[in-house]
């Protein structure tokens, strides 16, 4: 050690012996080895039994927090990302629950749709096929058929009853997940979109939207998906890379060269009905108004102009099929073009020969082409173009993306069909302008998400196709009379009164009809469809609010204050829930909107179930506690995404038991139960520092919880937290013991149980477990019905902004000298004989303010204190220390 005299120096004597903890309160119930595990089971029966977190309907809109929640689909289990987005919803639900507000929180199950078909065949190993007769009472096989063509072929009756059954095991399973996970749901007022009251409001407000003019039936091409063989919406579309070829073609002229095309679809050219290449392109002006000859078929197709054709994209020609993708869509209703169909709902090509065929050099070669997939039918139809010389070379092979159903396994194909529509600004300016100035009211969290909307607001080109040719989803209440001829007379459609709503077509008569005249002619017919998920969903406020169901809870929720979300599916679920608010109410569903980023697994992909690389919770629940995966979650801001990381869930599991241990020490100080401590006896200098710090605390969190910042609360609370523990507990051990009197010690008791109290209500929100069961052991009720912390609890010494930085200084002053024992490879217990710590006169007029707590609690004899400037390129503050270690005694 040096022995070079300080330049200024002063020393104090030897800290008193320490004396022993005093005996833990009456009724104060602190256990002998506190510990995180077995919380979930002793906590969630008590939250769900004493009401903890029942909406009060008795409350002013005013006062009331109404949260959309969204309910998770169910068709399987939940996976961790439903974790991560819940947990930020959670907390948000806790804090404002806490800040005073009654805060309405259902829960939902999105349980109709595709995934949940597609869930039900493969779990019975069952098939709907509408035309059969219901089986009262069928059983399923004991073991699903590997191959799907073995599945038992069901009624729609008895496929939807295996459907309520199944979702009804799932539900159950994704509440119990729930419940462990600490979700401050209120349990009594859930829904499934597929309930009756669900069913009720969805066809309520498509009644109201027919009678507006806002829904609408049309007959026209529509994207579609030929495994599940139902209509597909533009919301629900997604690119995927696929290999294909270019293949290059011959049309035939009189008395010319042939007019080559390049295509990726060969197997539609007797689907063509014209040729199209740019206006501007010279190499075609010639062409333009003339006709050419199919290859094959021999069927006499225009050449036309449109601005949409690519000059650069193959030959700079290209054919209009009806249908091979959208832009043939385009071209075709643009350019009044005829519609050639060649393939049906199944995905197959029609077994009838059509009639721009027969008597044609194609018509034997379709006999080949009936009934056949779109697969041999492109390798059938290459054959045929390479004999008869109209292929040109070998197939050039390219990557290009192709559009799938998002839930699907196969290209989408565009067949001609009757569906329902909503209008959704897609093809009126001024209700896209409306909706635009929705999103502007929005608040939106994190801001930059707003982009989102508009861009796909401003980019939609078609109205919202809301019908879906399946089974076990919420039926068009609509039935058409049937002329003499038994043909449906769309123009003139039955409707039900909204009083009898829910109604199911296909299973009760039209009104006005009796079941007898079902499908007679003079009778009546039912609408076969039923509606898109996202069709109920985007009434989710309206359904668990109560709409025309329960007017006095509708008018103390609606409009909501938060819909929480995933941004994946702002197109879809945000955008659909603001068209119907809009068309319906007139103005927004929610106020605001937080939005969550996605979970990315250790390759930073997004985990997802179509890539199979989800993890399930209830295994990371059960091994690292519910509070540690809530932790990871929120760690998290909306709007970032997180990597799937057990690393931080082991850091949240030690916070949690760092609260219980910590929170032992301060009640074995003597608290009593109940205790809110006198703010009064705090009076020194540490203890007044620590308060004003966990005052800065308190604002800070607080602002953050309001600006929706969660994971900036979290970090600002854990950080004084951990200081609180590591640094002002083992600081002040010997002084709140008695070792300096009783005053001394009253003013370390005190600020511990302030300190506590407000602790764990901070923490409350992010680990409910902890904070509860140490909120049981000394004050009454729930911490998560308590007030949130304010800064006027903390009495005169949140105000104390000249005592900020003593808690710090003293904490480096601390932390020099055990580095100094752990350099001299000595136990921290070894007292120090005389000990001198240097460092900038700011830093070292705040520790000494602290003095005899740094020497107790370094078992230093004595402290010499010694001015010198900072280092440059030191950190400024930063204390250096030299001590003499003292002699073991003989």
């Amino acid at each position: 050690m040096s022995d070079a005299p300080p330049s200024t120096a002063s020393t104090s004597p030897a800290a008193p012996a320490a004396a022993g903890p005093p005996p833990t309160a009456p009724g104060v119930l602190v256990p002998d080895r506190p510990t995180v595990d077995g919380l979930e089971d002793r906590w969630s029966p008590a939250w769900a039994e004493q009401d903890t977190y029942r909406f009060d309907r008795t409350a002013e809109r005013a006062d009331v927090y109404s949260i959309d929640t969204p309910p998770p689909t169910v068709s399987g289990s939940l996976h961790i990302g439903h974790v991560f987005s819940y947990t930020h919803t959670d907390v948000v639900a806790r804090f404002q629950r806490m800040r005073g507000k009654t805060v309405f929180y259902p829960m939902g199950w999105d349980d109709n749709g595709l995934p949940t078909e597609r869930r039900v065949q493969n779990y019975y190993g069952v098939r709907c096929d509408p035309s059969l007769p219901y089986e009262a009472g069928f059983v399923p096989p004991e073991k699903a058929p590997k191959s799907d063509r073995d599945f038992v072929q069901v009624s729609r009756r008895t496929f939807v009853e295996l459907c309520e059954r199944l979702t009804a095991e799932d539900e159950q399973a994704f509440e119990a997940v729930w419940r462990r996970l600490g979700l401050s749901v209120d349990w009594s007022h859930t829904y499934s979109t597929i309930s009756a009251p669900a069913r009720a409001t969805a066809q309520r407000a498509f009644l109201r939207n027919l009678a507006r003019g806002e829904a609408y039936a049309a007959e026209a091409p529509t994207l579609w998906d030929t495994t599940f063989r139902t209509a597909v919406a533009q919301a629900e579309l997604e690119d995927r890379d696929r290999e294909g070829a270019y293949h290059r073609i011959g049309f035939a002229r009189d008395g010319a060269e042939p007019v080559f095309v390049e295509t990726t679809r060969p197997e539609l050219v007797p689907a063509c009905v014209a040729l199209v290449a740019h206006p501007d392109d010279e190499r075609y002006q010639p062409l333009f108004g003339t006709t050419v000859r199919s290859p094959l078929f021999g069927v006499e197709v225009p050449v036309l102009a449109h601005r949409l054709a690519d000059p650069a994209k193959g030959s700079g020609i290209a054919m209009i099929c009806t249908f091979g993708d959208v832009t043939d869509v385009t071209w075709w209703r643009e350019l009044q073009l005829p519609t050639r169909a060649v393939l049906g709902w199944d995905g197959r090509f029609q077994r009838e020969l059509p009639a721009w065929v027969a008597g044609g050099p194609g018509e034997a070669l379709w006999g080949e082409l009936a009934g056949a997939t779109v697969h041999t039918a492109k390798e059938r139809i290459v054959a045929a173009l390479r004999e008869s010389g109209d292929l040109v070379g070998d197939p050039t092979p390219i990557v290009h993306p192709v559009k799938f159903y998002e839930k699907g396994d196969r290209p989408l194909e565009i067949v001609t069909t009757r569906q329902w529509y909503l209008r959704n600004g897609g093809r009126d300016e001024a209700l896209r302008t409306e909706l635009l100035g929705r999103g502007a009211e929005l608040a939106w969290h994190p801001e930059h998400m707003k982009h989102r909307y508009d861009n796909w607001v401003s980019g939609l080109n078609g109205d919202w196709l809301v019908s879906r040719q399946r089974f076990f989803g919420v039926p068009f209440p609509v039935w058409y009379p049937l002329d003499a001829d038994g043909t449906p007379r769309y123009d003139a459609p039955v409707l039900p009164d909204e009083a009898s709503l829910p109604v199911d077509p296909a299973s009760e008569p039209a009104p006005g009809y009796t079941e007898e005249q079902r499908g007679v002619p003079g009778g009546f017919a039912a609408d076969p469809d039923v509606m898109d998920t996202w069709a109920t969903s985007s009434l989710t406020p309206q359904i668990a609010g109560g709409w025309e169901r329960d007017e006095d809870l509708f008018s103390r929720v609606f409009p909501m204050d938060l819909r929480p979300q995933g941004q994946d599916i702002i197109r879809t679920w945000l955008f659909s829930t603001v068209v119907r608010a809009h068309l319906e109410h007139g103005g927004l569903p929610w106020r605001r909107t937080a939005l969550s980023g996605w979970i990315l697994d250790p390759d930073r992909k997004k985990m997802s179930k179509s890539k199979g690389n989800v993890v399930t919770p209830v295994a990371l629940l059960e091994e690292f506690g519910s509070d540690a995966v809530r932790y990871w979650a929120a760690t998290a801001r909306l709007g970032t995404d997180a990597t799937f990381d057990t690393g931080q869930m082991k850091i949240g599991r030690r916070l949690a038991m760092k609260l219980l241990n910590a929170s032992k020490f301060v009640l074995g100080l003597g608290v009593a139960r109940g205790d809110v401590a006198d703010r009064a006896a705090v009076t020194d200098p540490l203890d007044v520092s620590t308060l004003a710090n966990l005052a800065v605390v308190v604002r800070t969190a607080t602002d953050a919880f309001e600006r929706y910042d969660h994971a900036g609360a979290l970090q600002v609370t854990e950080q004084f937290f951990w200081t609180f523990c590591d640094q002002w507990v083992e600081l002040v051990k010997d002084r709140a013991y008695g070792a300096r009197g009783e005053q001394a010690a009253a003013s370390a008791q005190a600020t511990a149980a302030i300190a506590l109290r407000t602790l764990l209500r901070l923490l409350a929100p992010f680990l409910p477990f902890a904070a509860e069961e140490v909120w049981s052991w000394w004050q009454e009720s729930s911490v998560h019905t308590a007030a949130w912390p304010d800064v006027a609890e903390l009495g005169p010494a949140a105000a104390a902004e000249a005592e900020l930085g003593v808690l710090s200084a003293a904490a480096q002053a601390l932390s020099a000298l055990r580095k100094l024992k752990s350099e001299a490879k000595v136990s921290q217990k070894t007292e120090l004989a005389a000990a001198t710590l240097s460092g900038p006169a700011g830093v070292l007029a705040d520790a000494r303010r602290a003095e005899d707590d740094v020497r107790a609690a370094a078992r230093a004899a004595s402290i010499t204190w010694s001015e010198v400037p900072a280092v440059e390129g030191e950190q400024a503050a930063a204390l250096r220390a030299e001590a003499e270690i003292a002699a073991p005694a003989a």
